[in-house]
Parts: structure tokens; C-alpha cells; sequence
């Protein structure tokens, strides 16, 4: 890996080409300032308490170069622990050196917004739950929350707030408007309401009992969590899956692919008035969870991807279930896609709103799907393929225009894809095991998967009793969130919703 002069780099074996290396702090903001120049981007940013080993505390940064992946450790020592910000570099780090602070009392020094972000009026100032002296249960009193958020003025500005408790099931997230009229001056985000303490719960457990952990993490994408941290397990383990339980992986992980985009095309198109888009996307819909169900025990295929392999094997009627399923979407899907295409109240609702610019897109780091509408190619399965991706061609779906209509036409792509994909995959079906035993080893891993979202990232730290020391899954909603704020800016309020669905960014996955 070229991604910065006079790095030593050591190897992490595994599914992903993956090098990690030690630095100090002040090397840390020319080592990602002369990564980005080379066309780095950043993946995720993370604190860990080591001081029970004696180390004190480190940064951990994940970045994704043109030859893989590069994991950067930042030793920080016991006391007052600080390093140099790098969202001046990156954007996207700007909530993660935040959340860091917040959980962990490490601090970016220099930053332009060291505003609190997870830590709202839950605990306070002073109290890092993530510290090893916290324990899991602890009980805090809560603090003070006077939260200063952005002010706009000026003649007929005013501000809507909305939310964090929204009308229906949905996770909270709270919404500030500063409006004109009915134009979008400015959006300010506020999120990290529910503090589940996932990373917490991870500390001490076995490797097979945080599986089930961090497939929970956004259920929407247990598939994509769930792979990459069998990844990093594995690379743990120095352990590859069998090729039957790599191909399994890869069909559940086109399905959860088709069945989100599927269940978001409906709401797009409730959204806008058409009612009939959203109950026939949401009938196909709820056909692939049935047949989730038959086949791999679980609507929303959870528990089915194990450190090792997966839980069970599909049944034998299973390929010609499957086959008759991509048969029927295709079909329906190519229909409905018509529909849309041709509806003028639909167009005219998608076209030109919440338009991400490429060259915004690609200064602040946006990812996943909603990345390849505004213009930027990357995909794992195509830039850094694992197994099985790695033996067939995977077709990007890209568009240049970085609207509503533009991330619309981006999943009925990608839908069609996965259907291809999925036939691909079944005309090369493998007999064999579907599981491998993890022998007992401790170290440092990491996994990464193009989840329907975007890049799932998540690093594990096993100590020598086989116990999880540090677990930290990143959801690509990191990077995204901030580019909603920007896609929003000269709308209208009533297209609010509208532009948030397309996006259908995690709340969960972003409340650690």
C-alpha cells in the first residue's frame, strides 16, 4: 500500500487486503492529508481505552486506499489524551472526533466544532462511559443539556423544530429548520438519542455471542454487520469460511439489498401522492421476506451469517424458490419502473430535489448508493472484491445528477443487479460445510462489506482468553448524514420528507 511515506506497515490477514501501523500524534494529520491527496477516503475514526494494558489510550482510523484498507493506531498516553483534528481533512471525521470525546474523553485538538454529540443530558461532563473504570452498569446522574445549536437570523428567518419523537415507529433524531418562507436556509442534525451501549455490552463477551450482538446493531442491514464482523474474526482466527458458506453470505446479502430498496421505492413513491407505487413495492417486498423466511429461518436473515461460516444451510428446494423470486421481481420491478418513470407528478416531485452535487459528494466523503448518484464510482464488490465477488463482474449503477430522481434510478439499478447476481450465484452453487470452528486466538481484525447502504465497517480487538477487549461497528450513515443537511438547503420544507427517504439514512446504526 502507497498511501504515505515512512509508514510501517504490518499485515491484517483476512477477506480484505488490509495493512495497519503505528504513528504518533503529530504525524497523524500529514499522514491523512497526503493519504487524501492519493484518493483516500476516510472509513471510520475510534477511541480505545488500553490503560489496563498499561498503554494508555489510542486513535484508531480506518482508511480506504486505492489497494485496500489502512488502519492507522495513534498511541495518545494516560493522561489528558489529545491529538490533532482531521476534519479539515476529512468532513465526515468532524461527529466522529465528537462522539470519541463524548464516549471516551480523547480530544481533537483544533477542531472547529467540539461541540458534544452522543453525550446530550445522558451523563455528565467529565464521565466517559466507554473508560475502563466505567462499568457496564453504572448509573448516572444526567446533566445539563443546553445544546447550542446554529443560529441563522436575519428578516423573515424563522426556525421548525422537528422531532427527537416523531409521529409513528421511527428512531428518534432530531430536525432544526431555518426557514424562509417555505426555503430551506439551513438543516441541523442532532442524533444519538437512545445510548444503547453496544460497544459496552461488547466488552468481555465470547466472539460467538457478539455475533449476535453486532448483527442488531441496524437491523436493516444485519447481513452486511454480521459479514464484516465475521471478517474480522476470521482474520483473527487466521480462518476462512468454507466456499458453500461464502457463496450463502452473498446471496442474503444481495436479498437484504433488494428487499430494502424495494420497501424505500414504495415509500418514495407515498411520499409523492402515489399510493399505488407503496403498496406494490411493499407487496414485493413482503414476498422476499417470506421467502427469507423459508429458506434461512428469518424474515430479515438475522443470526444466519457466524463467525466461521453461517448457521445453517439452505434447503434443498431453496435454488428453484429463488429462481422463481428474481423471476417474479424482475418482471414487476421493470413494470413499476416504467410507472415511475412515466407518472409527471412523480418526475416532477424527484427531478432537481435535495441534489447532492459531485464534487460536494466527493469533498465531504459521501458513500454508499447515494454516492454513485452524485457521480462517484465506488463499490466494494467492484474495487475490492471479497469472495465470492471477487470470481464474477459486478455492474455499478452510477448517475451524475445527485437528485432524488437520480438515487431512485440508482435502486431500481442495483435491485436489477442483485437479481442477476443472485441467478450468477446459484449457477455456482458449491456442495460442502457451511461452518468452520474458530480456533482460540486474540489479536486485531477488521471487516468490511458494501452493505445496500453503503461501507459496514466493523474492528474487533479479542484478548487472549478470547474476549472481546474493543468492538467498534461503523455504519456508512456516519458520512451521509451531514450531505442530508446540504441536500436540503434551498428546498422546500414539504420535500423534506421526500429527500430524507431517499437517502433512508440509520438512526441506529449511528447510536452506539
Amino acid at each position: 500500500m502507497h498511501t504515505a511515506p515512512n509508514l510501517q506497515l504490518q499485515s491484517i490477514p483476512g477477506a480484505v487486503q488490509a495493512a495497519q501501523a503505528e504513528i504518533a500524534p503529530e504525524q497523524l494529520h500529514e499522514v491523512c492529508a497526503q493519504a487524501q491527496a492519493q484518493g483516500a477516503r476516510l472509513l471510520a475514526l475510534w477511541g480505545c481505552d488500553d490503560t489496563d494494558q498499561g498503554r494508555g489510550f489510542a486513535l484508531r482510523v480506518a482508511l480506504l486506499t486505492g489497494t485496500g484498507l489502512l488502519c492507522l493506531r495513534v498511541a495518545l498516553g494516560p493522561d489528558h489524551p489529545h491529538y490533532p483534528s482531521i476534519a479539515d481533512v476529512f468532513p465526515a471525521a468532524g461527529r466522529m472526533q465528537r462522539a470519541t470525546y463524548d464516549l471516551l474523553g480523547v480530544h481533537a485538538q483544533g477542531s472547529s466544532d467540539s461541540r458534544k454529540w452522543l453525550r446530550h443530558g445522558a451523563w455528565p461532563g467529565g464521565v466517559f462511559p466507554l473508560r475502563k473504570g466505567q462499568a457496564l452498569g453504572a448509573a448516572f446522574e444526567p446533566g445539563a443539556d443546553h445544546y447550542p445549536f446554529v443560529r441563522v437570523e436575519g428578516e423573515g428567518v424563522h426556525e421548525i423544530p422537528v422531532g427527537p419523537v416523531h409521529a409513528g415507529t421511527i428512531e428518534p433524531g432530531h430536525f432544526r429548520f431555518s426557514i424562509v418562507g417555505e426555503s430551506v436556509l439551513r438543516l441541523e442534525e442532532r442524533l444519538g438519542y437512545k445510548h444503547k451501549g453496544i460497544e459496552k455490552l461488547a466488552e468481555g463477551m465470547a466472539i460467538e455471542q457478539a455475533a449476535r450482538l453486532v448483527g442488531r446493531v441496524s437491523g436493516d442491514s444485519t447481513v452486511a454487520y454480521a459479514w464484516a464482523y465475521a471478517q474480522a474474526a476470521e482474520s483473527i482466527a487466521r480462518l476462512q469460511a468454507p466456499p458453500r458458506a461464502v457463496w450463502l453470505r452473498a446471496i442474503a446479502l444481495e436479498l437484504e439489498r433488494i428487499h430494502n430498496h424495494l420497501g424505500d421505492l414504495g415509500y418514495l413513491g407515498n411520499d409523492v401522492a402515489l399510493s399505488f407505487g407503496f403498496f406494490q413495492f411493499w407487496r414485493l417486498k413482503e414476498l422476499a421476506l417470506r421467502v427469507n423466511a423459508q429458506l434461512f429461518g428469518h424474515r430479515y436473515l438475522m443470526d444466519l451469517i457466524v463467525p466461521g461460516g453461517v448457521a445453517l444451510d439452505m434447503p434443498p428446494e431453496g435454488p428453484q424458490r429463488l429462481f422463481e423470486l428474481c423471476g417474479l421481481l424482475e418482471s414487476e420491478v421493470r413494470t413499476l419502473r416504467a410507472i415511475y418513470d412515466e407518472h409527471a407528478g412523480v418526475q416532477d416531485r424527484f427531478m432537481g430535489a435535495g441534489r447532492v452535487a459531485p464534487e460536494l459528494a466527493q469533498s465531504m466523503g459521501l458513500t454508499g448508493f447515494a454516492g454513485r448518484a452524485s457521480g462517484l464510482a465506488a463499490d466494494l464488490r467492484v474495487d475490492h472484491p471479497c469472495a465470492p465477488y471477487d470470481r464474477f463482474e459486478v455492474r455499478m449503477a452510477t448517475h451524475g445528477e445527485g437528485d432524488v430522481a437520480a438515487r431512485v434510478s440508482v435502486r431500481f439499478d442495483e435491485v436489477l443487479e442483485s437479481l442477476r447476481l443472485i441467478r450468477v450465484l446459484l449457477g455456482q452453487a458449491q456442495a460442502g460445510p457451511v461452518r468452520q470452528p474458530l480456533d482460540d486466538a486474540g489479536g486485531f481484525g477488521v471487516g468490511l462489506i458494501e452493505g445496500w447502504r453503503g461501507e459496514v465497517l466493523v474492528a474487533v480487538e479479542v484478548d487472549a482468553h478470547t474476549r472481546i477487549r474493543r468492538l467498534h461497528p461503523h455504519d456508512p450513515s456516519w458520512q451521509n448524514w451531514p450531505l442530508l443537511e446540504r441536500a436540503v438547503m434551498d428546498n422546500i420544507v414539504p420535500d423534506f420528507p421526500l429527500i430524507n427517504k431517499s437517502f433512508n439514512l440509520s438512526y441506529s446504526g449511528h447510536d452506539l
